[in-house]
């Protein structure tokens, strides 16, 4: 049988109030948007399919019109659930003002919650969320006011507090693909990571629904070698080729990203001295030798490029939550993807080793932090974003460092001799009495024992069993008008804090690599 179809021809199988899972990742990782673009086409010309649930593990697009946003017309959704929303300022819009149900849940507990669709369970049953947005103490994953259902539960089993994620059935699922043969055969030999497509392809099929799937190239049935497929055809109902898909938004093919060569890495450029890098040096002093270690988006990244430019790499292992381990993440819009990974490996796999505490170390974002360490990534006044896997990270890795700047909005630090001065403050404080979402909850951290710090770049905090607590300032920074006078709380400060090793402040290398940490480990 034929699959190999035209994105119209696709589009049509999907019937009105249809939930369809749609696969893919910000920046374009796997991000089918020319099936996409033929949906959101049928359905301004006939007013069909209309009516859906959107669910997104993820966030696609480009923060314009790609991705999330071709669904964000009216009456084409009236709900939608994802793990992350910064993608569709659009779709993040109609969430706002309520024109849509609107719901989010950690990334990782929808990769995983497709698992257990597609294996007919009844959701998924977990730690993770527990205190967070996700808890139905607190928010129970809804957005707005027109989200009323109640879509995680809490339950006790064994006098644990656990969370139970409903399961629900697929209808559509979208995915992305390398090749496909006529037989619906799936490679993803060009991609730059698996993701949860072939679970959420199980998932659609096992609840009656259809795959739709997009590829760049096909071949004729029988073709391609065994080990090489990734989603087998019986799962799959159609096959749109579309010649010009990219492997990111940043470009068609980077033989780097796919797992199967390796590039040179020496030209890595060195992160611009200012704010960023003095944060991601210092964070970056919390490596270890052999640990296995999770970076964020945003500034956390960073701590890449110091590794790099200390020569680190090599010496322990970097693993994101697209399923990559080893090699060096990418930035920018298309984190997701990764330079020279030693192995790929499907997205719920990776998450199970992070919910089961696989992690050493995670540095993450910092956008907003209250008085008693709890943090807000994940929505802003009428700003809607999600956590992406930030949830399923900071809750279940040993030692996390949190990474941002002291304020927001405009700030200018000048570095003179290796001393800060603040010439202009941000408009925005980031320390306040009570964050607007809860993210990561401290209390839980604490009773798990974790260790946890926030890195700005004039000043370090712990938390600790007394409380938020300065640990560290930076040389040429003034405790109360640099510090505590721009947070809308005051931490807890035992004795004067320390000053931030020097090093940090220098535009030279730290020499990171002869410390008495990597020294002792023979590395």
């Amino acid at each position: 049988m034929n699959k190999i179809m035209t994105r119209e021809r696709a589009a049509a199988l999907i019937k009105d109030s249809a939930t369809i899972c749609i696969t893919g990742h910000g920046g374009g990782v796997l991000d089918a948007d020319y099936v996409l673009e033929g949906i959101e086409g049928r359905f301004l010309e006939s007013g069909s399919p209309g009516n859906m649930w959107l669910v997104h593990v993820s966030g696609t697009g480009n923060r314009g019109e790609r991705g999330l946003s071709r669904f964000a017309h009216g009456g084409m959704i009236r709900r939608s659930l994802g793990g992350h929303w910064g993608w569709s300022p659009a779709l993040s819009r109609m969430a706002v003002e309520n024109v849509i149900e609107a719901y989010t849940l950690p990334q990782g507990v929808l990769s995983l919650l497709m698992r257990e669709i597609a294996a007919g369970r009844i959701g998924l049953l977990t730690r993770v969320g527990i205190g967070t947005f996700a808890d139905p103490r607190v928010e129970g994953g809804r957005l707005n006011a027109s989200a009323r259902d109640s879509i995680v539960e809490l339950v006790h089993i064994e006098g644990e507090e656990l969370l139970l994620y409903k399961a629900f059935p697929i209808d559509v699922a979208v995915i992305q693909g390398s090749i496909a043969d006529t037989a619906g055969n799936i490679t993803m030999e060009n991609e730059p990571s698996n993701l949860e497509m072939l679970a959420t392809a199980q998932a659609a099929y096992n609840s009656g629904g259809i795959v739709i799937a997009q590829v760049k190239r096909v071949v004729r049935a029988g073709e391609l070698e065994a080990r090489s497929v990734q989603i087998p055809g019986f799962l799959v109902s159609a096959v749109v080729v579309n010649p010009g898909q990219w492997q990111t938004c940043e470009g068609e093919n980077n033989i780097g990203f796919s797992g199967r060569y390796r590039i040179p890495l020496d030209g890595m450029p060195p992160l611009e001295f200012g704010a960023r890098k003095w944060i991601a040096r210092r964070a970056a002093m919390e490596l270890r030798p052999g640990a296995i270690v999770n970076l964020g988006f945003g500034i956390a990244d960073g701590v890449a490029n110091i590794a790099a430019e200390e020569g680190l790499i090599g010496k322990f292992t970097f693993c994101i939550e697209q399923g990559l381990i080893g090699g060096i993440p990418a930035k920018g819009d298309i984190f997701g993807a990764c330079l020279n990974p030693d192995a790929l490996i499907d997205a719920p796999s990776q998450f199970d080793f992070f919910h089961g505490g696989g992690l050493d170390m995670a540095f993450l974002g910092m956008a907003q932090a209250d008085a008693k360490g709890n943090l807000n990534v994940s929505r802003f006044g009428a700003s809607v974003t999600g956590a992406g896997g930030f949830v399923d990270i900071s809750q279940n890795t040993r030692k996390v460092t949190f990474c941002g700047t002291f304020t927001a909005g405009g700030v200018n630090i000048v570095c003179e001799n290796g001393r800060l001065r603040i010439a202009r403050e941000g408009k925005f404080k980031k320390f306040v009495p009570a964050v607007e979402q809860i993210t990561f909850n401290a209390d839980v951290a604490r009773r798990r024992g974790q260790e946890i710090l926030y890195v700005t770049e004039r000043a370090v905090f712990a938390l600790r069993p007394e409380g938020f607590t300065l640990t560290e300032i930076a040389p040429g920074v003034d405790l109360e008008k640099d510090i505590l006078d721009q947070m809308e709380f005051r931490p807890r400060i035992d004795g004067a804090p320390a000053l931030m090793d020097e090093r940090i402040f220098l535009d030279q290398p730290m020499d990171l690599s002869g410390g008495q940490a990597w020294k002792q480990e023979g590395l």
